[in-house]
């Protein structure tokens, strides 16, 4: 039997924390060949199939059941629309551009039914989730990200973050206002700009990488990120090749540092043939794509989107001239009705 043109060693396991009642946090992994999933911490080797890999991370806020449901709503709607769209697709049309589009779609359509649900059931209104979501397919990497939920890549021994966080010290970051220190440090990190479910629309963040024979790909929520820094996440995967204790050391170091929040990691380490091997002179980093002159493909109706407020009475206004004729014919009907009144 011939060697698979790429294949994938994943290990994903979630955790609850030290301080936290219930887990909010979801993960899958998803071979989007044969349609099958697991939300179970495992260990898995397989090939990488025509139709790629699904990997995902989900931090679910707005309460215990509220965020319980949003992260895991993601997970199944994202995985769910993949599967019925893009796993349908005829064999000739199955390209790069598709998928990555078909990403974005799955992603818009999670955060609008997610929002949906939210209006129509009081209890859990403002839930919502972040998703970091990585599709693989042939060599390359495609992410759609929203929220703070982070994608490092890890070659020749260095850690590099290939997801950009949608949160206000990143965005004061890009400004120039923190250095990434100053916001790895600030009380200020978690607060995002954007999540699955509290608004009927959202800007997914695209972006792309060309994976290269031994790559170790780490997906986590904040609970991770946020007590184990990008280069310790690095030397440890250095140190341990084994892909279930690595993740049970991330996992333990975090919560050693308090476990302020659920902790879940993803590890996803690649090889095959069909990967070129690193040369030292191309290292990952974040690329985005720009899909802005694309056309998202054609797909089944979403649903409904929730209806919009009432907009307020449009109000009137005039120009000068015309309220001056409205002041002069005011002042005329009143000098005949006085004149009349005299004659």
């Amino acid at each position: 039997m011939s060697e698979p043109a790429v294949s994938v060693n994943v290990y994903a396991r979630t955790d609850l924390g030290r301080t936290r009642e219930h887990n909010e946090d979801a993960f899958l992994v998803a071979d989007l060949t044969s349609g099958k999933s697991t939300l179970h911490s495992e260990s898995t080797a397989c090939p990488v199939g025509p139709r790629g890999l699904l990997l995902l991370v989900a931090d679910g806020m707005g309460g215990a059941a509220a965020g319980e449901l949003a992260s895991a709503m993601a997970a199944d709607l994202i995985f769910g629309h993949l599967v019925g769209t893009w796993s349908k697709e005829p064999a000739g049309e199955t390209n790069e551009d598709r998928f990555i589009l078909r990403l974005r779609e799955a992603v818009e359509l999670a955060n609008l039914q997610i929002h949906t649900y939210a209006r129509e059931h009081p209890e859990v209104r403002g839930m919502g989730t972040t998703a970091t979501v990585a599709g693989v397919l042939g060599d390359g990497l495609y992410l759609a990200q929203v929220g703070d939920s982070r994608a490092y890549v890890i070659r020749g021994g260095r850690a590099v973050q290939i997801t950009k966080d949608q949160s206000l010290t990143q965005r004061l970051v890009d400004a120039g206002e923190l250095t990434e220190e100053e916001a790895e440090a600030s009380a200020r990190r978690n607060i995002i700009l954007q999540a699955l479910g509290p608004d009927p629309r959202i800007r997914v963040d695209l972006s792309i990488q060309e994976l290269r024979r031994g790559d170790l790909l780490v997906l986590c929520s904040d609970g991770l990120s946020g007590q184990v820094k990008r280069d310790e996440i690095a030397t440890m995967a250095n140190r341990e090749r084994n892909l279930e204790q690595l993740g049970s050391e991330l996992i333990e170091l975090a919560n050693t540092r308090g476990g302020p929040d659920n902790i879940t990691v993803v590890l996803a380490r690649f090889d095959g043939t069909g990967l070129r091997e690193p040369d030292g002179t191309t290292d990952p980093g974040y690329q985005s794509y720009d899909d802005d002159e694309e056309e998202a493909p054609e797909t089944s109706p979403p649903p409904p989107a929730p209806p919009a407020p009432a907009a307020p009475p449009e109000r009137r206004t005039g120009t000068p001239l015309g309220l001056a004729f409205f002041v002069a014919g005011v002042i005329l009907v009143l000098l005949a009705v006085f004149l009349a009144v005299m004659g």
